[in-house]
């Protein structure tokens, strides 16, 4: 029985769907699959059709199109290996095309919430299976015999009973004439013959990666190309008053300089001076000759120190300015509580730095339509972006996705896609390629918010928890779709204590702010992980324990709509799964090394279920030594590339580990402090554990690892430190002067 008969897969090619089949010059064939998405996309004038292409040719090598964005997720890698499993192919001679940004043959193309594989796990494999089935009925039509009595191994079809076989590229001219089956009729393969997911493969870009090939955004070389850098207000929200451009033009190598009004979308475009010279380091040199003045207003009066001041003065007041979410009766719970428990956590404003800095390349043609390269996490977004700012219909922006050496997020926001674009259509038919340096990246991002919360619990005569409060201060911003500066209104334990009462203070400022892997998430999951590790103890239990007996007896939550379809609702048993696996890759409970402990944590994101524990120690010079890190995930029923997933679990892990132990950004003077990785120090190899992964499968669809492993990380380590020290780690990054 195939696997799909007992298990939901996620969204599925139905009757509605259907193949766009041509035959390609020497007898090949090409087939785009195409598939209706939800109608609540449609109706919300989100692209209504999700392609995947299949060209197979005569020399029987097949080329699938990846999609979507690659930033390092290994996504390129992946979608089409669920397309070639179904397909039957020979993957060794699979080669890989990024697609073109293209909303009406591809539907959404975004890098992004671990949308991926939910997403495409059943399309994928719907239009490799489609195109096989075609390729049977061609060769059963050239050989007379019935479909039933053909199969297939790699890339050839074969009759067993007449000991006949044919190539895929010998048969592709006539599958291409070959009628289209229907999508709910077309057989999937049963999970147990699966040749190509769930085997190890090795990133399709990555011997090119290692040889130094050109393939990355800022990679991109063309005839005639200038090259452009941008000097905007270090303040967040300064208006530009003037700037001495001639100054800037005489220096050597310098074509033109010149204004750049913001389009008052400061997501998009802001003030600033565009410098435009041969090579990319003259430009930014010759900003230092354009003695811009800015108009800082209010916000240079702005600091981290006094956003932290702020807060606490906020929290201690204990009046928020709302109460966002609640149930059952939190003030009584508390005013008959046996014993309350009491914290106060924080967390910084964090920067992106992916290795590859926001860089883009432009062409502005004199019909008035513009070609761009672009290393997007959203490319349709900044497409729309672009027209819009140049008034022009989005047909008339073509966007090449191009690699990028790294995203997490931040390039989801599209500023340097439309800051190349205004600086193009002051110079039609010439390529531009904007560049920002390290320190514009560091001082013009999109930054993780920071935040503060005062958290309360209950507990009644014999201990349970009855009761639960938290007062987050954060900020007063308009995040549009996603707002990162909130928290979600049923957080964990919101549903398992019956009484409950999430209260917000909002805060304004200027400071931009967006999505960082594992958005929300990477901050709420220390806070709450943390807190509830305190709650545990003064239960007198563990974290793990108390985490269990909470979920006791619980069933399934419901699913939901979600952007990608059905977003399945909470379920506990996966909970209890990844927790019971984790304490055994651990030995939780047994002694550790002498000066050395345990910490564990939890979170639920992005639709994975991961479950860490941590094993660290204090140096003789006081610092911070991870030594192990036990990861029990569960994505659901598959794990489609074990090579890819080990890969994000681990990068996960690392950055969740650095973000705890060293990063922050700090704002004074309304700007940010920090400008490169001289003090915004990433982790390095020598503090990078050993890392441990094992997978629960579970009978659910297949879900996104670019994510979901990273929050448990920070609360591990911090409960690590408090079982090694009893001090407890209330504010990140981490401060050791605190631990002793």
């Amino acid at each position: 029985m195939s696997d799909t008969a007992t298990m939901n897969h996620g969204p599925a090619l139905g009757r509605r769907a259907f193949l766009k089949v041509s035959a390609l010059a020497g007898g090949g064939v090409a087939i785009a699959a195409t598939l209706p998405v939800a109608a609540r996309a449609m109706a919300q004038g989100a692209p209504a059709e999700l392609n995947a292409f299949i060209t197979i040719n005569p020399d029987n090598t097949i080329t699938i199109i990846g999609k979507n964005p690659e930033i390092g997720q290994g996504i390129k890698t992946m979608l089409p290996m669920l397309i070639a499993e179904e397909l039957d192919a020979d993957w060794d001679t699979v080669s890989i095309l990024q697609g073109d940004t293209n909303a009406a043959k591809y539907g959404p193309q975004l890098a992004g919430g671990s949308f991926a594989t939910p997403m495409n796990w059943m399309p994928m494999r719907q239009t490799g299976a489609v195109a096989r089935q075609m390729l049977l009925a061609a060769a059963a039509q050239r050989w007379g015999v019935d479909v039933a009595s053909l199969s297939t191994r790699p890339s050839v079809v074969v009759h067993e009973a007449s000991g006949r076989s044919a190539t895929y590229g010998e048969l592709a001219g006539d599958a291409a004439m070959m009628p289209v089956p229907d999508m709910a009729s077309v057989p999937l393969k049963d999970a147990a013959d699966f040749r190509i997911i769930g085997t190890p493969i090795g990133g399709i870009d990555s011997p090119k990666i290692v040889r130094g090939e050109p393939i990355f955004g800022v990679d991109t070389q063309l005839e005639g190309m200038v090259y452009a850098a941008f000097e905007r207000s270090p303040v967040f929200g300064a208006k530009l008053l003037s700037a001495n451009t001639e100054a800037a033009k005489a220096e050597p190598g310098v074509i033109d300089a010149f204004v750049i009004e913001g389009n008052g979308n400061p997501t998009e475009l802001v003030d600033g001076v565009a410098v435009i010279a041969s090579n990319w380091w003259l430009a930014n040199k010759a900003r230092a000759k354009l003695d811009v003045q800015w108009d800082n207003a209010e916000w240079a009066s702005h600091s981290s120190a006094k956003y932290d001041e702020d807060a606490r003065t906020f929290m201690a007041g204990g009046n928020p300015q709302e109460v966002f979410s609640a149930k059952g009766d939190a003030e009584s719970a508390f005013a008959s509580a046996a014993k309350v428990v009491e914290g106060e956590y924080s967390y910084p404003f964090l920067a992106h730095v992916a290795m590859e800095p926001m860089n883009c390349t432009a062409l502005m043609k004199e019909d008035g339509s513009i070609e761009m390269w672009a290393p997007s996490q959203t490319p349709q977004g900044g497409q729309g972006a672009v027209a819009q700012y140049l008034g022009i219909t989005p047909d008339k922006v073509t966007v090449h996705i191009t690699r990028m050496g790294g995203g997490f997020g931040r390039r989801l926001n599209n500023d340097y896609m439309v800051q190349v674009a205004a600086i193009a259509k002051q110079m039609p038919g010439t390529p531009v390629q904007l560049i920002w340096s390290r320190e514009d990246d560091v001082r013009s991002d999109f930054y993780r918010p920071a935040g503060w919360h005062k958290l309360s619990a209950a507990l009644d005569e014999d201990g349970k928890l009855v009761g639960l409060k938290d007062h987050f201060v954060t900020w007063d911003i308009d995040g549009g779709a996603f707002n990162p500066a909130v928290m979600p209104a049923n957080e964990f334990p919101f549903n398992y204590v019956d009484n409950v009462s999430y209260a917000m203070t909002k805060m304004p400022t200027a400071v931009p702010m967006g999505a960082l892997r594992a958005p929300t998430s990477n901050a709420i999951a220390f806070v709450f992980q943390s807190f509830l590790d305190e709650v545990a103890q003064a239960q007198g239990k563990d974290l793990p324990t108390l985490m269990l007996e909470l979920v006791e007896g619980a069933e399934a939550e419901p699913d939901t709509m979600g952007f990608v379809g059905p977003q399945p609702g909470f379920k506990p048993q996966r909970l209890r799964d990844v927790t019971t696996k984790v304490m055994q890759m651990a030995e939780w409970g047994k002694p550790v090394a002498e000066g050395h402990a345990l910490g564990f944590g939890y979170y639920w994101s992005h639709q994975g279920y991961f479950a860490e524990v941590v094993e660290a120690s204090l140096n003789d010079r006081n610092q911070v030594v991870v030594h192990n890190v036990w990861v029990a995930g569960d994505v659901g029923s598959h794990i489609i590339n074990p090579y890819g997933a080990l890969n994000q679990v681990e990068g996960s892990v690392i950055d969740g580990l650095g973000q705890a132990l060293q990063l922050a950004v700090e704002i004074e003077g309304g700007a940010v402090k920090q400008s490169n990785f001289h003090n915004y120090q990433l982790p390095r190899m020598p503090m990078t554990p050993q890392i441990h992964v094992e997978w629960v499968l579970s009978d659910h669809s297949p879900t996104g690892l670019g994510e979901p492993a990273l929050p448990p990380v920070i609360p591990a380590l911090t409960n690590a430190l408090h079982a090694l020290t009893g001090k407890r780690v209330r504010d990140l990054p981490i401060d050791t002067s605190k631990l002793v």
